[in-house]
């Protein structure tokens, strides 16, 4: 393997950089600088929105790109690179879609702000590791900010009780089972590859010249543009099909051990 040319490294967060206490290790920010002084760029690619990654990379977020809300938003410092919203008539759709459902919370994603129902429970505290500041309203369909992302939640398998009720949206939008709790739906386009796409055009990487790290659904799309792309220990099993590597697990630090033989 010889990554003596790679120009730019890509992450996802959420069990893959950050360990299971959503931490991202000093071991990591020592990495940075040598990538930093290597001119390698680097790419954090996020389910998460936008002020909640800001919030895990406030000490390397001015020299990071940083591709949010599963790639609806792209920014580099205060610059906007690229932003996939939904229409209106399409959050209406999912949110009429879910009605039915029990147990699955429901989020939506802005720019700058996060709305949530009032569901005064447990919820809560899950819901505040990722979104650090939030909105409560008493009703989704009156948010009038432009939507990024529908953001679900189920406590027990977004796999097995989310995805089958909102799989048919997938002929319009986007819809990605992104962690073992959560599931997101956005824009037809807004997902990491498409984002990724566009900024490897802005920066011209070739596939030779990216490494990129993954573990679940909603990085399908970017390891496929990589000749160096690395499915996590603890990543789910389509995932590791689609890598070409496998690396150790985000509490074993696989993305810094990587990293390391790269630099």
């Amino acid at each position: 393997m010889d990554v003596s040319q790679i120009k730019m490294v890509v992450t996802d967060l959420d069990g893959t950089l950050l360990n299971s206490n959503r931490e991202v290790s000093p071991r990591f920010l020592e990495i940075f600088k040598e990538l930093k002084k290597k001119n390698i760029l680097f790419v954090a690619a996020s389910g998460r929105y936008y002020g909640s990654m800001v919030n895990k990379l406030q000490a390397i977020k001015d020299d990071s790109v940083i591709i949010s809300s599963n790639g609806a938003l792209v920014k580099q410092r205060d610059t906007v690179l690229l932003t996939t919203p939904l229409h209106t008539s399409e959050v209406h759709r999912v949110l009429e879609t879910l009605e039915p459902l029990e147990s699955v919370y429901t989020i939506l994603s802005s720019h700058t702000n996060v709305f949530v129902q009032n569901d005064p429970d447990e919820f809560l505290d899950t819901f505040r590791e990722h979104y650090p500041s939030f909105s409560m309203v008493e009703n989704l369909k009156a948010v009038e900010a432009e939507v990024l992302a529908v953001s679900l939640y189920h406590r027990k398998s977004s796999e097995e009780y989310i995805y089958p009720a909102v799989q048919h949206l997938e002929e319009h939008m986007k819809v990605k089972v992104s962690g073992a709790r959560w599931a997101d739906i956005s824009h037809h386009n807004a997902h990491k590859g498409y984002a990724l796409k566009k900024v490897m055009e802005q920066h011209q990487i070739a596939a030779h010249e990216l490494m990129v790290f993954g573990d679940y659904h909603n990085d399908l799309e970017m390891l496929q543009l990589s000749d160096f792309s690395f499915a996590m220990a603890n990543a789910h099993p389509h995932v590791k099909k689609v890598a070409k590597y496998e690396t150790k697990s985000n509490d074993e630090f696989g993305v810094e051990t990587v990293l390391e033989q790269l630099l």
